[in-house]
């Protein structure tokens, strides 16, 4: 990949986004394109911290995996899409693991590396921590969803959740979601199904179509309180 192209990569992260020509040039030199295959680990949960990674282009889900194995999906993440830098930015163990849904290429920085490149930009440390702050509420929402909510509500919480990055067309499959949400794949079939009979979701092969976005915020929010 030439300079050029890292620099546009990094352009799209909207946390480098406001960096001068000459800043995304520099910081084009420090980052190294590496491919990965579907299902190929870019990481692994308790890793040591060394890289963060941008999505140059594919998709890449992050995940744990509970003691007996069953497999949970955290978040997925697209092009121009920054991961792996909240354990670099503590330089703590990878919390996750880092894994290619599609055949996909990064482009990553090394941590001491671009430690030295923030040291007198100090606009760029600020939107990393702004950053963080984000990712760490949108953790622990999705925790008090998996503890407290139906599987009916999670999935239209998740559904929402993808809409406001990716549009009403999310390019997901049912076992996607079922890691998403915390359930099986059998369930989310039937779910999907039942917004579908209603008039909420239009299903197919692959993806999920949102048809009426206020019924779904509706049935994310649960039954009313009294």
């Amino acid at each position: 990949m030439q300079r050029g192209s890292k620099t546009q990569i990094l352009r799209r992260s909207f946390i480098f986004a406001s960096l001068n020509d000459d800043e995304l040039a520099e910081l084009a030199n420090l980052a190294v394109e590496r491919s990965f295959v579907p299902n190929e680990f870019i990481f692994w949960d308790g890793d040591t911290p060394e890289w963060f990674f941008i999505v140059a282009e594919g998709k890449v889900k992050v995940l744990k995996h509970s003691s007996s194995g069953r497999e949970f999906v955290i978040a997925f993440f697209g092009s121009g899409e920054m991961f792996g830098e909240v354990a670099v930015f503590e330089n703590k163990p990878y919390p996750a693991s880092a894994q290619a849904v599609v055949e996909t290429k990064v482009v990553g920085i090394k941590r001491e590396d671009f430690l030295s490149f923030l040291a007198n930009r100090p606009q760029v440390a600020l939107s990393i921590i702004n950053v963080l702050g984000g990712r760490l509420r949108e953790a622990q929402s999705r925790l008090r969803d998996l503890a407290a909510e139906k599987v009916e509500q999670r999935l239209a919480s998740v559904l929402l959740m993808l809409s406001s990055k990716l549009g009403l067309t999310l390019p997901f499959t049912r076992q996607e979601i079922a890691d998403m949400t915390g359930t099986t794949t059998e369930t989310v079939i039937r779910v999907l199904s039942h917004l579908k009979d209603r008039g909420i979701i239009s299903p197919a092969r692959g993806k999920v179509t949102i048809c009426d976005k206020e019924k779904l915020r509706l049935l994310s929010e649960g039954p009313p309180r009294i």
